[in-house]
């Protein structure tokens, strides 16, 4: 393993976990489960709402229906909500999902930084505020749920320099805040162009973690050449990415329902499988379970589309011989 403690700090190849010959990928849902609240505005610590908790039911429904255990990486406001504990709880003690921690720190005690952009971002915080927001969340999760969290992810993706010694720390054995492909310097958060799409094993003076990144792939005809050519196009601006991936050159895909249609989605798994990543992970975020609190559902046939969507990419996973994992398979894949 490598000897930096920095998730920032991407791996030597020795340290990256491979598809083992004649072994075939598996996949995870991760779903971001927070509260509701208006994306365009600034952030606050009160005014969001929990209005698409109960949503979460049909969310559980249809994934035990597919035979695939989401982890609801879930935030402060949601794991002190009843009708969410009431809704995972028991899919969780059945093995039907798993819980883990995702970590907005505008909402999470204690409360001792400023609200802002910056600040959205956990890894920017002091080290102390960091390590007891996150020893807040870890409490009050495995206090709500029985169970401690194993699996972390920061709010917007936020990964600071110490996060990695702290989460193995506190217990958690896996993070999936890497956004492999995207950059968040605009608003003082990470940088993660450079980022590997494969996972990695680290070791930390606390003990071994294990990132598993959120999947983006580049397709297209120079596919391969993508991130730099990508990178290349957005210091131009946004418009010149947008026609790379018009002349079908280069395009960024991400393996989420919100905002990629499931026909990219299903390229962007045959790049994947055809890269031999061995874990695919999909995400998106709990508020477009109902209509009207995200960009990507504002309507009732927004919802139903959002749906047909994973009835198309677990159809393509299912062809394709992609698996779907829980959170115990994901472990025991990188413990390897």
């Amino acid at each position: 393993m490598q000897r930096t403690a920095d998730l920032l700090a991407y791996p030597a190849a020795k340290d990256r976990i491979d598809l083992a010959e004649g072994d075939h990928p598996v996949f995870w849902v991760t779903i971001d489960t927070e509260e509701d609240f208006d994306w365009g505005a600034p952030f606050a610590r009160t005014g969001y709402r929990l209005d698409s908790v109960p949503a979460l039911a049909d969310c559980q429904r249809y994934f035990e229906r597919a035979g695939v255990c989401p982890i609801y990486l879930v935030d402060w406001p949601i794991v002190a909500d009843d009708r969410a504990l009431a809704i995972l709880g028991p899919a969780q003690a059945a093995g039907h999902c798993d819980i883990g921690a995702q970590l907005h720190p505008w909402v999470t005690p204690p409360h001792d930084e400023e609200v802002n952009e910056r600040n959205s971002y956990t890894g920017n915080l002091p080290l102390a505020l960091q390590r007891a927001k996150m020893t807040a969340l870890r409490d009050a999760i495995g206090d709500r749920f029985g169970t401690a969290p194993t699996v972390y992810r920061a709010g917007r993706y936020g990964l600071g320099g110490e996060t990695a010694t702290m989460l193995a720390e506190l217990g958690f054995r896996c993070d999936t805040s890497v956004r492999s492909a995207f950059d968040y310097r605009a608003g003082q958060g990470p940088d993660y162009r450079k980022a590997p799409l494969h996972p990695w094993r680290l070791e930390t003076p606390a003990g071994p973690l294990v990132e598993v990144p959120v999947t983006t792939v580049f397709a297209g005809l120079l596919g391969r050449a993508g991130p730099a050519l990508y990178r290349g196009a957005a210091r131009v601006g946004r418009r010149a990415g947008a026609g790379l991936a018009r002349l079908g050159l280069v395009e960024r895909i991400a393996l989420t329902p919100e905002g990629i249609p499931a026909d990219r989605a299903c390229r962007a798994i045959d790049v994947a499988i055809a890269r031999r990543l061995p874990i695919l992970t999909f995400s998106f975020h709990s508020p477009s379970l109902q209509p009207g609190n995200t960009p990507y559902v504002r309507t009732e046939r927004d919802l139903a589309d959002f749906y047909r969507w994973w009835d198309v990419v677990l159809a393509h996973l299912d062809r394709r011989g992609v698996r779907a994992a829980g959170t115990a398979d994901i472990l025991a894949r990188c413990a390897r």
